[in-house]
């Protein structure tokens, strides 16, 4: 059996990684041409696609993690791959995941970011397929916007800029400056995502980073300060401190920080966040 796939005894023969992908696939493309209620006998086909899309993408992630009964096959995983990233697989699941029921769009979250990390004929797939489907970063992007789908969106967003190519595009596009807009969301959970996302693309790939702080320092480090430094959100602000030590001691970043520090007015604003992050704490110890 491929991931609860098969019959019983003489039911239809179990669907190999490829041809469950495949599968997956035509449910998601039913379900992208249909994406509202519909009426009568095709709103019962469209239930039924749903409910066939969540037993299909528990299937793949049985395959990609292994179940109860054994480990991860290698050579299925890799078929799985090979096949998902054939196609249009990946820009059906991001067009249908608002349409997914909550534990198929956790579940369809944890399959991709399997997929994003393997290696097939020592290529990473994912990467190639996002190098040249770059649009979807920015679909994912207004996935900020919704706070239905935030948090999923920003979670296939985060496995896809650990490729770099994904990263660079992100850091380069009008997004970045929407970031300070997001982080400050009055919404814990959007709030938070956008914050996590936004420091894995400043410190996973250091030579990027480091590029970006040069080309875009001046606007950047100014929305920094204005927007995150002086947030009136306690936790914004603290992760923010953390965040601004990570970048300005990572080594690659050597010379933005000597321009940072060699600002008189950065140094004070420094030292006064300082003094008011160590009052705080000391009231919270209290």
């Amino acid at each position: 059996m491929t991931g609860g796939m098969g019959g019983g005894l003489f039911g239809p023969k179990a669907r190999s990684p490829a041809e469950l992908v495949r599968h997956t696939r035509d449910l998601l493309r039913f379900i992208a041409d249909h994406p509202e209620p519909c009426s009568g006998k095709l709103e019962a086909k469209r239930e039924q696609k749903i409910t066939d899309l969540s037993i299909s993408v528990r299937a793949m992630k049985s395959i990609l993690y292994g179940d109860g009964d054994g480990d991860p096959v290698a050579e299925a995983c890799t078929q799985l791959t090979r096949e998902f990233f054939k196609d249009n697989t990946l820009r059906l699941v991001i067009v249908c995941v608002p349409h997914m029921d909550l534990e198929t769009q956790k579940e369809v979250t944890l399959v991709f970011a399997n997929l994003a990390r393997q290696k097939v004929d020592s290529r990473i797939p994912a990467s190639d397929y996002l190098e040249v489907n770059q649009d979807l970063l920015d679909i994912l992007m207004a996935g900020f916007n919704n706070r239905d789908i935030a948090i999923h969106y920003s979670t296939i967003l985060r496995d896809c800029v650990r490729h770099q190519v994904a990263a660079r595009y992100v850091l380069y596009s009008q997004h970045m400056k929407k970031f300070f807009d997001y982080i400050q969301f009055p919404d814990f959970s959007p709030s938070s995502e956008a914050f996590k996302t936004f420091k894995e693309l400043l410190t996973r790939h250091k030579s990027s980073a480091a590029e970006f702080f040069t080309k875009n320092y001046d606007w950047f480090f100014s929305d920094f300060h204005t927007k995150l430094l002086h947030s009136s959100n306690y936790v914004t602000k603290r992760q923010s401190i953390q965040l601004l030590g990570d970048i300005l001691l990572e080594r690659t970043n050597s010379s933005v920080m000597l321009r940072y520090v060699s600002s008189k007015e950065n140094l004070i604003v420094l030292m006064n966040l300082l003094r008011v992050t160590r009052h705080f704490i000391i009231l919270m110890l209290e």
